[in-house]
């Protein structure tokens, strides 16, 4: 195991560590997503095969059976995960600085943001320049309302639906529905009502 000077400033963006967004390796990894990116949201709406082959280079994996509509915007794309059925629809944003999972049957609305890049608190670490980052974990049959947040290091439950607007600031349960700012439960997924209501 390396030890922590023989570490790269990949290996501790990956393990969420402080590192240095200017190291010339992730530099150059971003440009490579912003090269693809570009690419894609040039395709033809019915150039279904380039775009399946794009997001196939650009995501980590399941890129080659997603569905994304153009424009879409990530740091690296190697990091970006999604399951079966992946829907995103216009304009959404992925700070994927670490891992983003999705799971089968996810549907996003549009111009939803999922960030996993975080910054120090303490003005003088922050103006320092490193950065760190928490994945973003999403379980199966999520639906995610157009225009939500999704911060960093929150887990989302298979079956979840994220009202549109909602910034999602904790882990949100299987089978509920959260709204609001901070997202907070309001219904269960299966009655639609207050959770803990009689039925």
């Amino acid at each position: 195991m390396p030890s922590e000077t023989e570490r790269t400033e990949t290996e501790r963006m990956l393990a969420g560590e402080p590192y240095d967004p200017n190291d010339p390796e992730l530099v150059a990894d971003r440009e490579r997503a912003r090269d693809l990116t570009r690419r894609y949201n040039r395709t033809a709406a019915g150039n279904e095969a380039k775009r399946r082959t794009v997001l196939g280079t650009l995501f980590g994996s399941g890129g080659e059976t997603a569905t994304v509509e153009p424009p879409v915007r990530c740091d690296y794309g190697y990091n970006i995960h999604v399951g079966e059925g992946f829907f995103a629809n216009f304009g959404c944003v992925f700070l994927d600085i670490c891992r983003i999972k999705f799971g089968r049957n996810c549907l996003l609305g549009p111009g939803v943001h999922v960030y996993t890049a975080t910054h120090p608190i303490d003005p003088a670490e922050r103006a320092e320049g490193l950065e760190s980052g928490e994945p973003v974990t999403v379980g199966d049959d999520v639906w995610i309302g157009g225009r939500a947040v999704v911060d960093p290091g929150v887990s989302i439950g298979s079956g979840a639906v994220i009202g549109s607007g909602a910034v999602v600031t904790d882990d949100v349960p299987s089978e509920v529905i959260v709204k609001g700012n901070p997202a907070t439960v309001v219904a269960d997924v299966e009655t639609d009502r207050p959770p803990g209501g009689t039925s």
